[in-house]
C-alpha cells in the first residue's frame, strides 16, 4: 500500500497572522514584539489617523499614543483574526478624543491658517493635506487606507462597514477629484 504525503512548503503567515502572533508575544511580556508590531502597522496607523484628523502633527501624536495604549493593554486583546481592526479601533477612539479636545480649545482652523500663510511658505506635506481636504471624509479615509496604508479595497470595505462596490466607486471618484484639482492647480502656476 502506497501512502502519499504532501511535501508542501510551510506557508508564511500573512500580515494579520504575523501581527496577531506579535500581539500574543507582547501580552506574554516580550517587549521586543512591539518593534515588530510598529513596523508592520505604522503606515496604516498614521494614514488612518491623518484621514480622520487632517493634521500631520496630531496624526503623529495619535500614532504615538496608539502604540503606548497597545503596549499597555496587549493582554486585553481577544484574538479573532482581525488585529488591524483592533489597532485601528484604538486609533479611531484616540482621534475622537483629539477632535473633542480640539473643539474644546477652539483652535485656529486650517482655513484660518491658510489665510495667514503665503502659499510659497506652505511645505509640501501641507499642500498634500490641502489636496486631501477637497475630499469628503469617507473618500479621504478610503484613499488613505488604500493608497497609503496598502489595504486592499475588500479590507477597506470590511473595516469601514461598506459594500465593496461603494468603496470602489468612492475611491474612483476621489482619485478623479484629486487629479482634477492637481491639474487645475498646475495650470494656474
Amino acid at each position: 500500500m502506497l501512502i502519499f504525503t504532501s511535501m508542501a512548503e510551510p506557508r508564511e503567515p500573512d500580515g494579520s497572522e504575523l501581527i496577531e502572533s506579535r500581539l500574543r508575544m507582547l501580552a506574554e511580556g516580550d517587549s521586543a514584539a512591539m518593534e515588530q508590531i510598529y513596523e508592520l502597522t505604522r503606515t496604516a496607523v498614521y494614514a488612518y489617523a491623518l484621514s480622520l484628523l487632517k493634521n500631520s502633527f496630531d496624526a503623529e501624536d495619535v500614532m504615538h499614543d496608539c502604540y503606548l495604549r497597545l503596549y499597555a493593554s496587549a493582554g486585553a486583546y481577544d484574538p479573532r483574526g482581525k488585529p488591524m481592526a483592533y489597532i485601528l479601533r484604538i486609533v479611531r477612539n484616540l482621534c475622537r478624543d483629539r477632535l473633542a479636545e480640539r473643539a474644546r480649545r477652539a483652535e485656529v482652523t486650517e482655513e484660518e491658517w491658510g489665510s495667514l500663510l503665503r502659499t510659497d511658505d506652505i511645505p509640501s506635506s501641507l499642500q498634500a493635506a490641502e489636496w486631501m481636504s477637497i475630499l469628503r471624509d469617507d473618500e479621504r479615509q478610503i484613499v488613505l487606507l488604500h493608497a497609503v496604508a496598502g489595504f486592499r479595497h475588500r479590507e477597506t470595505a470590511s473595516f469601514m462597514g461598506m459594500p465593496l462596490s461603494t468603496v470602489l466607486s468612492k475611491y474612483s471618484r476621489a482619485i478623479k477629484k484629486l487629479r482634477k484639482h492637481i491639474t487645475e492647480r498646475e495650470d494656474r502656476i
